[in-house]
Formats: structure tokens, sequence, C-alpha cells
């Protein structure tokens, strides 16, 4: 099971009803963040969920609105008395940057890990899951991240019998593990049917449509994208800025075949972006206009 909340849904900057773009998911104890701005911790607060088990920030890039709320945010975790390792995971520059806001949050009780992203698609294994940095487009370096959960095969009580490998074993061998035992070697392939599928979040933000979208988030089981402008007249803007409208977010969740796509990062102009929906729909029908705090758990397949 994987818990995906949206905290914020704003770009450039946050507004009263309306908190900067971030992204927490939950899995098997653990929680990743994506981008951290301005309001994040308030944006938490509000949705009830904790910083405690937060121990993955990532960033798609250093404009302020994506990492001015880091440095706030490590102090709290600091004041909780975390003591816990905390990694982060940008673009080159990583360290750098944020060195330069720890300024006004020296001291922490806790060791910060940087992974720097160096590659144009890049990946990460930790926690249970698969993270996968994938470059995008826009005006300063900036990624796209893909996070994926895989699910092994079915145990198979009748292979594992007779193959005569002992009850005593299989929980090992359903969790992937390799057991030696009296001698033999014994593997998961023994006892595990073919793959099932897994779970898949692609999310992206402040960026032109790209193929390493398309590709990273071909069929996602939720795919979370920018959405700067609703309003059509925007189209030009939109290419000059190097953000994306609703209707190209549309068309990338049709070509890659997701299931569901929530919309994020509104300028600040756009007060209403439920109002643009019908026209999107017609292109991905599937589309929500989300709101700060729009939660979804996903589940495996065969466990719905």
């Amino acid at each position: 099971m994987l818990d995906v909340c949206l905290v914020g849904t704003g770009g450039m900057m946050p507004l009263p009803y309306r908190w900067l773009t971030a992204l927490m998911v939950r899995y098997n104890g653990s929680s990743l963040l994506i981008d951290c701005g301005e309001g994040t911790q308030i944006a938490i607060k509000e949705k009830g969920w904790s910083f405690k088990p937060i121990d993955v920030i990532c960033f798609t890039h250093y404009h302020g609105d994506h990492i001015s709320g880091l440095p706030g945010l490590l102090l709290t975790m600091g004041n909780a008395d975390r003591t816990e390792p905390l990694t982060l995971i940008g673009p080159k520059g990583l360290e750098r940057v944020v060195n330069a806001l720890r300024v006004i949050a020296p001291e922490l009780p806790f060791k910060i890990q940087f992974m720097e992203i160096t590659e144009p698609e890049q990946t990460f294994e930790m926690n249970g899951y698969r993270l996968k940095a994938f470059r995008v487009n826009h005006n300063v370096l900036c990624y796209g991240y893909t996070l994926e959960v895989d699910r092994a095969g079915k145990f198979d009580v009748a292979r594992a019998e007779a193959a005569g490998i002992p009850q005593r074993c299989w929980g090992l061998l359903q969790k992937g593990e390799t057991v030696e035992y009296e001698g033999r070697t014994l593997t998961p392939d023994m006892v595990l049917g073919p793959p099932r599928k897994g779970l898949k979040v692609t999310y992206c933000t402040d960026t032109r449509p790209t193929d390493s979208i398309r590709n990273n988030a071909r069929h996602a089981d939720l795919f979370i994208c920018e959405g700067m402008y609703g309003e059509k007249d925007k189209q030009k803007k939109a290419k000059e800025y190097k953000h994306m409208t609703f209707y190209e977010a549309a068309r990338l969740a049709r070509e890659a075949e997701v299931k569901e796509m929530w919309l994020t990062h509104y300028s600040p102009s756009l007060n209403h972006p439920e109002e643009f929906l019908g026209d999107v729909r017609e292109i991905f029908p599937n589309t929500v206009t989300a709101r700060d705090g729009r939660t979804m758990e996903l589940v495996f397949s065969d466990d719905k």
C-alpha cells in the first residue's frame, strides 16, 4: 500500500488558499517528500501527517518555490530530537545549495546524506521502492521523478513441497531472499510465479512536454503533472517560461496511457482551475484539478 498526498498545488508563490507544490508519499513506515517550498510544513500539519517518518527529500530544481521551505523543516526535525540520517536527492549543486540555506539552520542533531543526480536518467533503490529521476525541460536544470514498488510473483506451495523445501524457509524465499539450507542453495525463483503488477507514481513540474516524461510516466497508476495555465491564450507564455498548460499535460497523460492524472503547480492568477476541466477531459477523461491535501491510497491490483 502506497499513500500519496499532494500537499500543495501552487506555483511561484503561496496563497491564503493554496500552498506551494509538494508531494509526500508514505510506504512501509517511511516517507518521501518531493520539493519543499515555503509553507510546506504548514500544509503537512494541515493534512495531519507527520514529519518524523520523512527520510528522503527530493528536489526537482532549485527555484525558491520548490526549496525555500527546507531550512525551517530541518529545524523542526532537529527540535523534535531526530537522530536518524536524512537523505537529500537533487540535481547538480545539491550540497552547495542546501549548505547555503543551512546558514540559518546550522546545528542539527542528525546527519544529512547528499545524493546528487549526475545523469539524464538515474535510479535510486531505497526503503523497498525504486526512485527514478529523469531530466525535463525548464529554464534551469530540472528533473521529474517516478516511484515504483515492485511485486513478486505468488508463492507456489505445490512447487515448494515438490522441491522438498521446508516451511521454515518459505517466508524468506517469499521476501526474495536466497537461503542456504543443509548444503542446498534455495532461490526465490524455485517457489515464486512470474512478477505481478506493482505500483507506479510519476511526478513532474516546471517543464515543457518532453519524451522523457512520456516514457517514464507510461502506464503509471497516478501521474501528477504541472498545469501552470488553464487559459488557452496562455500557450505562448507557457512556451516562453518553459511551463505547461492543462491541455499539454492531458495529451502527455493520454499518450503515456496513465490511469489517472492530477494537475498541480497552478499560476497564482489561476483562481479556479476546475473551470477548465471540461475541455481538458475531452483530451484525457480521468483528469483531476487537484486541490491541496488531495490523497490517494494505491494498493496492488489483486488486493482491491
